[in-house]
């Protein structure tokens, strides 16, 4: 089976808003977390799909579901004090409906929803090939290396730099016993899986993406996303 933890625990405190959580932010009428979730329930590989949500939204968030059919939608579990503890919830629930130790979980962010199904099937061709899947971005500006007094110590080779994007997907048992390992030594701010798998020393591996798959984190990243999310050929004049 094709699972896929979807997380949006979170309150998006950066985005400057207390009455609502970003992924519950609408861009034409629907929200969010809504287009990113269709993107998944589309895909014919995908089997299910389990999303971790603020306890408060909980509710609202199954609303969504049943208003808009997300048929594979499997659960929805509370999200944990961090992103890291917020995956683990949604790993555990998808060990549930596991079928062998050859499932595979595709971990995304909820406010990220500018994916496509091209990307969504290279990473789990990329897991079954490889046994893990990052999607990145090559990098468009220079990154430096800095130390503590932010005194620059070395300028990187950009050609060689990307930015590490979702989804970031495994086979469920590695990235499970990973996520266990972590909980159990009291690790729980790791800030993203292939983080935390590099962490303990697993060999990654790149699926390109655009740069276009961005993440909703400020007020900045909306407008984009509403944007992009509004643009069409047509608007290229192709």
């Amino acid at each position: 089976m094709n699972h896929v933890v979807i997380f949006a625990g979170g309150i998006g405190s950066r985005m400057g808003i207390t009455d609502c959580p970003k992924q519950f932010l609408k861009i034409d009428g629907k929200e969010i977390i809504v287009y990113t979730i269709e993107k998944f329930q589309n895909h014919p590989g995908i089997d299910g799909i389990y999303v971790a949500c603020h306890k408060d939204w909980m509710d609202y968030m199954s609303s969504l579901v049943n208003k808009y059919s997300l048929s594979k939608v499997k659960s929805i579990v509370q999200g944990g004090e961090t992103g890291q503890l917020s995956i683990y919830n949604g790993l555990l629930e998808a060990e549930k409906y596991r079928e062998s130790e050859k499932d595979i979980v595709l971990i995304h962010d909820g406010v990220r929803p500018n994916i496509d199904e091209e990307l969504i099937s290279a990473n789990i061709s990329t897991v079954k090939e490889k046994g893990n899947s990052i999607s990145c971005s090559p990098a468009i500006e220079t990154v430096l290396l800095v130390n503590e007094d932010k005194d620059i110590r070395h300028v990187e080779d950009r050609s060689m730099c990307f930015y590490a994007k979702a989804p970031q997907s495994f086979y469920l048992d590695e990235i499970l016993s990973c996520h266990r390992r972590a909980v159990g030594e009291g690790l729980t701010q790791f800030i993203d899986s292939c983080t935390m798998m590099s962490h303990y020393g697993v060999k990654l591996h790149l699926v390109p993406c655009s740069s276009e798959n961005i993440k909703v984190t400020t007020p900045k990243d909306f407008y984009l996303l509403k944007a992009l999310q509004n643009l069409s050929e047509s608007d290229y004049g192709i």
